[in-house]
């Protein structure tokens, strides 16, 4: 079955897969806790070619040691120009129908910026002219023992409200805990967390910064911040999308 399931998705482009998904649910989910699982989009053969990929010193513009800035414990490493064509196609085709929520967000809380535009290319030519031009998608990984703190992934004054993670490897087979975790800081209450869990080739696609909740006074922000729980046994590799581009 697994192996029918690799065929079935990689004859299909990723826009093909993209567009196949549901968004009206993915809207929905994203509205009501800030985050949304997805179907699966990446074959396990894209996942290990992606994985791979982290060796390869040239395709990538800067590596970070978590250790070293106390963000906690792991590595990542943001891709340089040019992209890696699945990269660019799933940053390209999901962002349309991701800016629409945005957009739907951006009208409740009574925001006076303009609209996200319709397709991703315009949004980083408004990245670009506010000195924004480094790509910021990467690969993430992490040891037993590895974790990563609590954060929101701002790179300067333009930024998008939505991000997408793909898990690279399966959960209980490559790795032990290494959970992902989205922690919402209720008004005047405590703080909630909550985690969620995908399997190998899902996206979860969830906040970079807050969400709007609806009050007896209308909308407000609710500010939610993401991480990983420890990896108690084996690997863990991730692959993440975000939209806004970096200074």
């Amino acid at each position: 079955m697994a192996e029918a399931i690799r065929r079935t998705s990689e004859a299909q482009s990723i826009a093909e897969r993209i567009e196949a998904l549901d968004w009206k649910s993915v809207g929905e989910s994203l509205s009501q806790r800030g985050y949304a699982v997805t179907a699966q989009v990446l074959s396990s053969a894209e996942c290990a070619r992606l994985v791979a990929l982290y060796k390869d010193a040239s395709r990538f513009r800067s590596e970070i040691i978590m250790e070293r800035y106390r963000f906690g414990i792991g590595d990542y490493k943001y891709f340089g120009h040019p992209l890696p064509e699945i990269v660019t196609s799933l940053r390209t085709h999901a962002y349309p129908h991701l800016a629409n929520v945005a957009n739907q967000w951006a009208e409740v809380l009574g925001e006076k910026s303009p609209r996200f535009p319709a397709e991703h290319d315009a949004f980083l030519k408004i990245c670009h002219k506010a000195g924004q031009t480094k790509p910021t998608p990467l690969l993430l990984h992490y040891n037993a023992g590895g974790y990563n703190c609590l954060h929101q992934d701002i790179y300067g004054d333009v930024s998008f409200p939505l991000q997408m993670v793909f898990l690279l490897g399966q959960q209980g087979r490559d790795w032990e805990g290494g959970e992902f975790l989205l922690v919402e800081q209720q008004p005047r209450a405590q703080s909630k967390a909550e985690v969620v869990r995908a399997d190998q080739g899902q996206a979860i696609i969830f906040t970079t910064r807050y969400r709007p909740v609806r009050g007896t006074r209308g909308y407000y922000r609710v500010n939610m911040r993401h991480g990983v729980s420890r990896v108690h046994r084996g690997t863990r590799y991730t692959l993440g999308i975000i939209f806004h581009d970096a200074k």
